[in-house]
């Protein structure tokens, strides 16, 4: 307590909200339209790493002398599996890009194509352009490792970076889609 023993109260009118990277831009709509790009973040394909190898490891035992170890491949199946169940599973939703007709998702993010004011073309100098220090879209902090980003300036004059693998292929999907907004087609 203080001094005077009194509680402090702040009044909430008097703390300075600042406006977020996204705020002001236009609700998504419920038609988001046809998907013209996607990329899933990851497969499936290396949760069957952990069943095979357990499957060998337990045939081995089998033909061999001795007996099998089902406790001890049931804890290895467990621990092998399940960190790469949840590395999949975090990959598909943080990692993964949607461009459809209308809007442009990267991770957890989806924004309005009509709430870009410019693509920038691709930096291939030497110095950094100002596109490429900004925050990428999704809730990861960078662009995620093996990705490139593609620079943003929104109508709300912030900087952003959609990202891809094929880098390429989304950028001129996103350039047709964002000039296909603009003429109302």
């Amino acid at each position: 307590m203080s001094d005077s023993d009194e509680p402090i109260e702040e009044s909430l009118d008097d703390v300075e909200v600042l406006p977020g990277p996204f705020e002001g831009l236009t609700p998504i709509p419920d038609d988001v339209g046809e998907v013209l790009y996607a990329e899933p973040g990851s497969s499936w394909w290396p949760i069957l790493i952990g069943p095979i190898l357990i499957g060998a490891i337990l045939i081995m035992e089998a033909l061999g002398p001795g007996q099998v170890h089902w406790l001890v491949m049931g804890i290895f199946f467990v621990v092998i599996t399940g960190p790469v169940y949840l590395f999949i599973t975090a990959a598909k939703e943080f990692a993964s890009v949607e461009l459809t007709e209308k809007t442009l998702r990267c991770g957890t993010r989806r924004i309005c194509l009509c709430d870009i004011a410019t693509i920038y073309p691709e930096n291939n100098g030497n110095d950094f352009k100002d596109w490429q220090k900004a925050t990428a879209l999704g809730g990861l902090p960078t662009v995620p490792r093996g990705r490139k980003g593609i620079g943003l300036k929104m109508v709300n004059d912030k900087l952003t970076q959609a990202w891809a693998r094929d880098v390429d292929v989304l950028r001129t999907e996103l350039t047709q889609a964002h000039l296909a907004v603009q003429m109302g087609l």
